[in-house]
């Protein structure tokens, strides 16, 4: 199975690739790989990613994507309860989207929790099942079951597991090693073990190269019996992406196990990707990671998380401890009780390992602190059993030190949640958003805030997804001309001309621009020119009525008022950076005195919050 559509960019440049390169390659892809399993195209971070980020439908996504390849199959990745998202939805959001997704052109679910917690992956398999799509159940890997030292992640331990998901209906078995930790030795174990036990069962393998192993590995796997292993195209492999597709396709040839696919298109197919790729320079993993680097053995973090976390880290102004960071993932992991990482419990142990170095903390003073210490909000969720419940139970006294008297989780989360109301959602929705589809209205369920966001960005400035990704990423240099296709047969011609240099008392620019050689002006506002720098008073660190922000971030909500009577650990305001969201609770207990914020403000370390009296 090729990759490359979705978790390669994932993995190496931050999920940013365009639906505009997508398409640009797809008939190639349709024409030369046909003999492929599949397609992995769609699902996972680049959901959200296209709204958020690239102002771009998902589905018309995959609606173009499978209009030019009607020949090979679609895969995507599915968080069994969790969809696309990163917490839990009512049931019936779960199989909404996926009746959609299979109407839209996707053919294979390959459908995993974040914790391997059996409830949440049968809820993602009845619903892509229901929906008429190929069931592929997914465990996700960690550990080593070659080393015998390492007990809790054991053979007996997939082996269950499998069953449990051959019981529940699979179509095809997935062995999902999102850290590249998947050994040949280990593989070729859980490939026999698993082979011998079900000899008509699919198997299907997933690694990442963050090692430099990954090739080795799927060998070792496919010489035991796995019936489909995963790689990315040459240009957009290795690292934390899959292993070389040219590689393993070459090293089977010849043998029993010989691909059938042609090395020469695979170059092409490379050429065309090692171009785009340059394009989106900004987002690349390769600006620390150079080579693969065994010490993914140690910290264990997801390929598809490096460069996110990478960037979080930056953003947080912590890009320089990097490698502070992936050692703190390591305790965080071992702290939260040794959990099986991927999305999005990977989110929880990086937003704690953030929060460790921000704070220059290590793991006994987190332990000791735990009362007083303000942890991220996905900390608190998964403690609280938000995203399930772990393997071998929650980390003790870790989890009643977090919670105190907080409220907590039994069982499968999504199973309290009431079913959403599409009819009202469609509704409100299409009040606020005239252009709105129904199509909208199921990312609304999932992404309520950030679909309204995309929709208002697509009322005031059209369909971007159209422009060039060069122009999309930095805009176009004065006296340029470029064209945009709009639709079929509707193409314009645009050429930028000039920016005047007075501003308007509202803080607008007049640009003028020929289009279609007409010439045009528009009025834009300038955001950097009406940006006032703003000195925010720091917080006393030896006053514990004074109340800091525990890192940079953005305030998106104010729990408190003057006035209020606080006890301490009340919850006083939430912070968002990078899809990282860290709840601020009060050290102290007694009045707040003054609130030194307001919504949407942009944050430093220890900007003062509160004072309380």
């Amino acid at each position: 199975m090729d990759t490359t559509f979705r978790d390669a960019h994932q993995s190496l440049l931050a999920t940013r690739v365009r639906t505009h390169d997508l398409l640009k390659v797809s008939p190639f892809v349709s024409h030369h790989f046909a003999p492929l399993y599949a397609l992995e195209n769609w699902g996972g971070a680049t959901f959200d990613v296209a709204l958020r980020f690239l102002h771009e439908c998902p589905w018309e996504r995959l609606e173009e994507m499978r209009k030019m390849i009607p020949n090979v199959p679609f895969q995507m990745l599915l968080r069994g309860a969790n969809a696309v998202g990163y917490t839990n939805y009512p049931d019936n959001v779960v199989y909404k989207f996926c009746e959609l997704a299979v109407q839209t052109g996707m053919d294979i679910f390959r459908v995993f929790d974040s914790l391997n917690y059996l409830p949440n992956i049968l809820v993602g398999m009845e619903a892509a099942g229901k929906a008429g799509g190929i069931v592929e159940a997914a465990i996700s890997y960690s550990g080593d079951v070659s080393d015998p030292n390492k007990k809790k992640y054991d053979l007996n331990y997939y082996l269950k597991l499998a069953e449990e998901l051959v019981k529940g209906g699979t179509h095809v078995l997935a062995i999902k090693d999102m850290a590249g930790l998947l050994k040949p030795k280990a593989g070729k174990l859980l490939v026999t073990a698993l082979r011998d036990k079900y000899p008509d069962l699919p198997i299907h393998i997933h690694t990442h190269d963050t090692s430099g192993g990954g090739v080795a590995a799927m060998l070792a796997c496919a010489e035991a019996g796995a019936d489909v292993v995963d790689v990315a195209v040459d240009s957009m492999s290795g690292m934390t992406s899959q292993p070389s597709m040219g590689a393993i396709v070459a090293s089977l040839q010849g043998t029993d196990l010989d691909t059938g696919l042609k090395l020469d298109k695979i170059s092409e197919y490379s050429a065309y990707w090692e171009q785009a790729r340059t394009l989106y320079g900004p987002f690349e993993c390769t600006t620390t990671m150079r080579s693969g680097n065994a010490d993914v053995y140690n910290n264990e973090i997801p390929g598809g998380q490096y460069t996110n976390l990478q960037f979080q880290a930056y953003s947080l102004g912590l890009g320089d401890f990097f490698e502070d960071v992936k050692k703190a993932y390591a305790e965080a992991n071992q702290l939260l009780g040794d959990i099986i990482k991927v999305t999005p419990s990977s989110k929880v142990v990086g937003d704690l390992a953030q929060f460790m170095v921000q704070n220059k903390l290590k793991s006994q003073d987190v332990l000791d602190k735990a009362e007083e210490l303000s942890f991220p909000k996905s900390v608190v969720e998964y403690l609280q059993g938000h995203i399930g419940q772990p393997y071998g139970g929650f980390p003790e006294p870790l989890r009643s030190k977090v919670l105190r008297d907080m409220p907590r989780i039994e069982g499968r989360p999504g199973a309290s949640l009431p079913p959403l109301d599409f009819q009202k959602l469609a509704t409100e929705l299409k009040e606020t958003f005239p252009i709105a589809s129904d199509r909208d209205v199921v990312s609304a369920s999932l992404y309520p805030q950030v679909t309204n966001e995309y929709l208002a960005f697509k009322e005031k400035f059209g369909p971007v997804d159209k422009l060039d990704t060069r122009i999309f990423l930095v805009g176009p240099k004065v006296g340029e001309e470029f064209e945009v296709t709009i639709e079929k047969g509707k193409t314009l011609g645009i050429k930028t001309l000039a920016m005047a240099e007075d501003l308007t008392e509202s803080g607008d620019r007049e640009v003028f621009f020929e289009l279609n050689g007409t010439l045009r002006s528009v009025y834009i506002q300038d955001k950097d020119a009406s940006k006032e720098i703003e000195h925010h008073p720091k917080a006393n660190k030896a006053n514990k009525n004074e109340v800091g922000a525990p890192m940079p971030g953005t305030v998106i909500d104010i729990r408190i008022k003057v006035g209020d009577r606080v006890e301490k650990g009340t919850p006083l305001v939430i912070l968002s950076a990078m899809k990282m969201e860290t709840v601020v609770q009060c050290p102290v207990a007694g009045i707040v005195k003054t609130i030194n914020i307001d919504m949407g403000m942009k944050l430093e370390a220890e900007d003062l919050l509160i004072t309380v009296e």
